[in-house]
């Protein structure tokens, strides 16, 4: 056999013996999960809180906490964080919503927590439709709000595209997770290996209420542009909030977040009168004459 031929051979069998480890390992690569004893009990200071566990027809628990405000509800926001931990860290940021008078439901994903069940793409949609099924009994749409961060926005974005929320806030969303992942493995196949391809941008074309994205600039594990792209595919619903500095995992250190979230949760959009703007005025491209 020629030299050549044995190398490209070779070549060739360390790539395919790489690409079947990434197909059967990224679940590992993909997700942390912070499991917790069924009787662990959760406690958070000055946080009224009520625990749930949500049978699934293939057999598994979603456990989930649900974050009550002081006085008179607004509504509910259902929140699907990233792809670290439990729901027992996450709960922290509940009080950035119930400060604002809205009930806030955590669920944690498969594998992850308490919630049990043999992870994929299609359990975890199914999952969060069952939740998000379970709020419309207990409240109307237009009083519930989908928001994503990181990981969890693909799967709000898809909520979104299914049901009719008041409106999706993602946070730091990713294109598609298969474009995040290139990055990190550029020449591999990742559309065929990928069992989480979480395409966003085709999902969030259908979405029908207001969209809010949110990410800061300085991200280094889903750069800003990606949120640029995403803004353009529905633009006439979609309104972008930039955290300059912002990074991945600090967006909640940043007191313009703050304000991004109140002008966002108490501020409703108001119509424009389009005939009193500017919007039909074209910019002439051709040079003036100077007159003699």
């Amino acid at each position: 056999m020629p030299y050549w031929l044995s190398t490209l051979l070779l070549i060739l069998a360390i790539y395919m013996a790489i690409s079947i480890v990434l197909y059967y390992l990224q679940d590992y690569m993909l997700f942390k999960p912070e499991k917790l004893p069924s009787d662990y009990q959760f406690n958070y200071e000055n946080q009224d809180i009520k625990e749930y566990n949500l049978k699934t027809r293939d057999g598994a628990v979603i456990n989930g906490l649900r974050f009550f405000p002081k006085g008179e509800s607004r509504g509910v926001v259902l929140y699907l964080k990233g792809n670290s931990k439990s729901i027992k860290g996450w709960g922290k940021f509940a009080v950035d919503f119930t400060r604002h008078g809205y009930n806030v439901l955590m669920v944690d994903y498969r594998g992850f927590g308490k919630s049990t069940g043999k992870r994929s793409q299609k359990a975890i949609k199914r999952d969060l439709q069952l939740v998000y099924n379970k709020l419309k009994e207990l409240t109307t749409e237009d009083r519930i709000i989908l928001y994503g961060r990181s990981l969890g926005s693909g799967f709000a974005t898809k909520l979104a595209s299914m049901n009719n929320p008041k409106m999706l806030i993602l946070d730091a969303p990713y294109y598609s997770l298969t474009k995040v992942t290139a990055r990190y493995a550029p020449f591999m196949p990742l559309s065929l290996l990928l069992k989480y391809p979480l395409p966003t941008y085709k999902w969030l074309k259908y979405v029908e209420c207001p969209i809010h994205i949110i990410h800061g600039t300085h991200d280094k594990l889903i750069p800003y542009k990606s949120s640029v792209k995403l803004a353009q595919i529905n633009g006439e619903r979609t309104k972008m909030h930039t955290v300059i500095g912002g990074g991945h995992k600090n967006l909640n250190n940043f007191e313009a977040y703050h304000k991004m979230l109140d002008d966002i949760l108490n501020n409703e959009p108001k119509p424009i009168d389009l005939e009193t703007t500017s919007i039909n005025v074209k910019h002439s491209s051709k040079k003036s004459k100077k007159q003699a």
